[in-house]
């Protein structure tokens, strides 16, 4: 281990590859907090989100795209989703979807972009 490194306490080891350092904490000071990873494959990056089970997927995914992607001007453009399957309700807590602690999310274009 290196200097650079960034140790996580409590992290699932998935949340600490290739991510950014830091951790983003949503939902206040929870005893039971999950950490999940968002990937966003546009621009090939990573975050680490602490979160409340019971925190909004649609929370979540702004944390995400504000962090990961600053310029996306509405979030309704992407899609959020787990294991590979679209959260077509992101009103539903995080825990509702069947996120775990060191669940992966993909923050993605709804719409295929053209290559340039």
């Amino acid at each position: 281990m290196s200097a650079g490194d960034v140790v996580v306490a409590n992290a699932p080891f998935v949340t600490t590859l290739r991510s950014r350092p830091g951790t983003i904490r949503m939902g206040g000071s929870d005893t039971e907090a999950i950490t999940v990873r968002v990937e966003m494959p546009e621009v090939w990056d990573v975050v680490r989100v602490e979160t409340s089970p019971d925190e909004s997927v649609a929370t979540l995914k702004a944390a995400a795209l504000a962090e990961l992607y600053p310029r996306a001007r509405f979030p309704e453009d992407f899609v959020i989703k787990l294991r590979g399957i679209e959260v077509t309700n992101e009103n539903l807590s995080v825990a509702q979807v069947g996120a775990l602690n060191g669940s992966i999310f993909l923050v993605t274009y709804r719409r295929r972009r053209p290559v340039r």
